[in-house]
């Protein structure tokens, strides 16, 4: 069992790497305000690829709690190491594992986060991995946001002010994430939506 997880009851996992992990630092406002309430654990890994992530999933990681909703983005590392394909792959065992492991819990699956300030061949391979991703959602137990507008400019690019070193979000890059996707957090937790923080 994950030490934090037996510490109290758990509502909400967010299952990533790094990206989520600063979310304990770059972001640690905006999830004491979207998500500290919710009971909620940060589950993210500096590194993590698609297989640690299934490692983690089979070897104690979620064992012990039975949350309503599990956040999942995991892929970007794998992205210049694999296709999108076998990205694609990776994502799918992972939503199956999940899908096994809590059968009760429903899963909000985000397109991976494109990277690198401007256009390049691995946001192509992203890109296709997230294209396959999209079609785990069945509108009952899983679902899938893509929300890369957020951070991708209409000419591709990525500003610094969302995201730091063009990869991990900045605190307002941070904030703009969890806003764009608490209606649908809201829904799928059974709960009201969260104010937008002042």
């Amino acid at each position: 069992m994950n030490q934090k997880a037996r510490q109290g009851h758990i509502d909400l996992i967010y299952v990533d790497d790094s990206i989520v992990e600063h979310y304990e630092h770059q972001g640690k406002e905006v999830w004491d305000h979207y998500y500290a309430g919710r009971k909620a654990l940060n589950l993210g890994i500096g590194g993590d690829r698609t297989e640690h992530v299934l490692w983690r999933l089979e070897h104690g990681n979620i064992d012990g709690i039975s949350p309503k909703l599990a956040i999942v983005m995991i892929g970007q590392n794998n992205g210049g190491h694999n296709t999108g394909e076998e990205i694609g792959e990776g994502v799918t065992a992972i939503v199956q594992k999940l899908r096994a492991r809590l059968p009760a819990t429903r899963i909000l699956l985000l397109g991976i986060f494109q990277r690198r300030e401007k256009p390049t061949p691995e946001r192509e391979v992203l890109a296709k991995a997230n294209q396959i991703a999209s079609k785990l959602a069945d509108g009952k137990n899983v679902f899938y946001l893509d929300i890369n507008y957020v951070f991708v400019r209409p000419d591709g690019t990525i500003p610094r002010s969302l995201m730091y070193d063009f990869e991990h979000p900045t605190p307002l890059g941070h904030r703009l994430w969890a806003e764009a996707i608490e209606p649908k957090v809201a829904e799928l937790m059974g709960d009201k939506p969260v104010r937008p923080m002042p």
